[in-house]
């Protein structure tokens, strides 16, 4: 019977045998036995059978043939191989009859398939990447990605073009600010990936091969909507086409003309936000940055045009005639 205490003092994998037992092992065939005393080192050669007493004296012991012992160990994984197959053919006849249903059905049926919890929408996401062939469009609002996401984000960018698919991706014009971010796109320039940045965007998309969509269900993202009709698909390509057009290449300068008076682009993005009746949070959602950082440039936007209150700043964004693209921001000074 195995000696499980020394197993637990010298754990590791019967397939994994330590550096000791296979110098030990491999010496014992060699002189076909080994004395006990020199295997304190490698105790797992006793506990995975590999040596066993020699019968003519207890002090030595004798290596079993490693075709034995490779018997042996894969005896277990045949008979789990042979019943886990079994187990397959039973699930397939069980299944059977319900695959003749489908079969039946118009295509049309799961055109729309609800996808609950992140791993069921990692899954098919992962599922849709892997049969993808040619194209791969992405829309990614909100501002820098993390390093853990640009990592997986990388390593699956570098897949992708390695495979000969071409990926756009949209961001919006604060991923410019994040180091992580432009790394990302530096990394991939020379590949068949294409980044380019908007002030604003729709929830995130994700279509591959313009035959299969995926896009968010909910606003915590915790469901998904995996969208497989041709006609909500191509829709949802064109859209995609409409917003790279007007986007800029994520390298290229930055978007956003110098100030003006004081008041830089983004502020004024703000400011058209402001009159429009936002508040604070849809504001920051809207252009991809965090409240706080959202709120600083309200408070420079304030302080520029000299405003009092929150009411008060609606009103000279509107009198300062910083929103009109044809007419620059007029400074403090001409205002009457």
């Amino acid at each position: 019977m195995p000696n499980t205490s020394s197993n637990q003092a010298h754990p590791h994998a019967m397939t994994e045998l330590c550096d000791a037992g296979r110098h030990l092992y491999a010496t014992a065939l060699r002189s076909g036995r080994i004395a006990r005393s020199e295997i304190s080192s490698a105790p797992c050669l006793l506990d995975f059978a590999l040596l066993h007493p020699d019968p003519d004296d207890s002090a030595w012991l004798r290596p079993v043939p490693p075709t034995a012992a490779l018997s042996q160990r894969l005896h277990p994984l045949e008979r789990e191989i042979q019943e886990r197959r079994a187990l397959a053919i039973e699930l397939t006849d069980a299944f059977e009859p319900f695959l003749a249903i489908s079969a039946q059905r118009q295509p049309t049926t799961h055109s729309i398939t609800v996808l609950e919890g992140k791993e069921r929408i990692n899954a098919a996401i992962e599922l849709a990447l892997a049969e993808c062939k040619t194209e791969m469009l992405t829309v990614q609002p909100g501002g820098g990605r993390d390093e853990h996401t640009l990592t997986k984000a990388l390593q699956m960018g570098r897949e992708i073009t390695d495979r000969g698919i071409t990926m756009r991706t949209l961001y919006q014009h604060t991923a410019r600010h994040s180091h992580g971010t432009l790394a990302y796109a530096e990394a991939l320039a020379q590949g068949n990936v294409d980044i380019r940045t908007l002030e604003e965007l729709i929830e995130r998309l994700i279509i591959f091969d313009r035959s299969v969509a995926f896009i968010p269900a909910r606003e915590d993202r915790q469901a998904a909507l995996e969208l497989r009709h041709p006609g909500l698909v191509e829709y949802l390509a064109n859209v995609f086409e409409q917003l790279w057009q007007r986007a800029v290449p994520l390298l290229d300068e930055t978007p956003y003309g110098p100030p003006t008076d004081g008041i830089t682009g983004v502020q004024r993005s703000i400011a058209k936000l402001l009159v429009e009746g936002h508040v604070d949070e849809a504001i920051a959602r809207r252009l991809g940055m965090n409240v706080r950082t959202c709120r600083a440039h309200i408070a420079k936007l304030a302080a520029a045009l000299g405003s009092g209150s929150r009411a008060q700043l609606g009103f000279l964004i509107a009198q300062s005639g910083m929103l009109d693209t044809d007419t620059p921001a007029p400074s403090r000074g001409s205002e009457s």
